[in-house]
C-alpha cells in the first residue's frame, strides 16, 4: 500500500501517518508544499523510533506525483466522496491519497478523480476526521480486504 499526503500542513499528523505507515508497511508520500521542515521535532516526536522503518518518497507537486505512478489505482478520500471506503475492493499497490488538514484535496483534484474518491461516514454537523485518524481507518481496512499481507497476527488466548 501506498499513502499519500498532499500539502499536509501539521507536523504531528505527518509524524502519526509516517508511524502508522511504519508499522504497516505502507509507503509514505508526501507532496509539496509542506506546511512544516522535514526536520520539526513535532514530526520527529509522533513518528517516534519509527523512522528507519519508513520508506518515504518526497514530490515537489501533485502532477510530478501523477506522472511517476499515472498507471496506478489511486483512491482520494474527500468529505465529498461518493463511495464508502468500505464499498471500494482494495488491491495490495494501490495508493490511497488525502489532502491537506484544513481544505482537503484541491477541487481541481477531486473533480479529475471523482470516480476514484472514498469518504469515511460521518454525522452531518461534522465537517471531517483528523487526517491522521483518517489515513488509519482507511489503510486499515485496505490492509483488512488484503489479509494484512507481511503483518504479524498475534493469536489472543480470551481464556486467560
Amino acid at each position: 500500500m501506498h499513502l499519500v499526503l498532499v500539502e499536509p500542513e501539521i507536523p504531528a499528523n505527518t509524524g502519526n501517518v509516517a508511524r502508522t505507515c511504519a508499522v504497516t508497511g505502507a509507503e509514505l508520500h508526501l507532496v509539496k508544499p509542506l506546511g512544516f521542515s522535514v526536520d520539526d521535532k513535532h514530526l520527529k516526536r509522533a513518528g517516534l523510533d519509527y523512522w528507519h522503518l519508513l520508506t518515504i518518497h518526497y514530490h515537489d507537486n501533485f502532477e510530478e506525483f501523477l506522472n511517476a505512478y499515472s498507471d496506478c489505482r489511486f483512491h482520494l478520500a474527500s468529505t465529498r466522496g461518493g463511495r464508502v471506503y468500505t464499498d471500494v475492493q482494495y488491491e495490495p499497490d494501490d495508493f490511497l491519497i488525502f489532502g491537506k488538514e484544513t481544505a482537503g484535496l484541491p477541487e481541481e483534484i477531486i473533480e479529475r478523480y471523482q470516480d476514484c474518491c472514498i469518504r469515511i461516514p460521518m454525522i452531518s454537523e461534522a465537517r471531517s476526521l483528523n487526517l491522521s485518524n483518517s489515513v488509519a481507518v482507511v489503510l486499515f481496512e485496505a490492509l483488512r480486504q488484503n489479509g494484512f499481507p507481511g503483518l504479524k497476527q498475534i493469536a489472543i488466548d480470551r481464556n486467560k
